[in-house]
């Protein structure tokens, strides 16, 4: 993960996002995260259909609460923060860089960056 001073070094706050660029980037980040919710809810039928004792109903309320805040603290679309998001995206398998066509390839090179650390 890149440092405090390499992430504000780069300015993103700072970056201005075209319409288009912002269509692409809505496009990738709902892809990912429609990914992520199906994956999510496909597990959870399966671990409900194995269910055999009552208690093991609260073992999945557990998983389910904690998938909740992953995706909570994954699924950030703020502007200023959307590079890093993507850059954890593409470094845990969700997106490719594929994905994000229609983002500036210098916003691209900031996040291939940023997901190589």
């Amino acid at each position: 993960m890149p440092s405090t001073q390499d992430i504000e070094s780069i300015h993103m706050r700072d970056w201005r996002w075209s319409q288009a660029e912002k269509i692409a980037a809505r496009r990738a980040f709902e892809q990912a995260l429609h990914q992520d919710l199906d994956t999510v809810m496909r597990t959870a039928k399966e671990r409900i259909a194995q269910i055999t004792k009552p208690a093991e109903l609260w073992d999945i309320e557990d998983w389910l609460g904690d998938q909740r805040r992953r995706i909570d603290r994954d699924y950030d679309y703020r502007y200023s923060v959307l590079p890093i998001v993507f850059a954890g995206m593409i470094r845990s398998g969700r997106l490719t860089e594929n994905d994000l066509h229609g983002i500036d390839p210098a916003k691209l090179d900031i996040i291939r960056r940023i997901a190589s650390y």
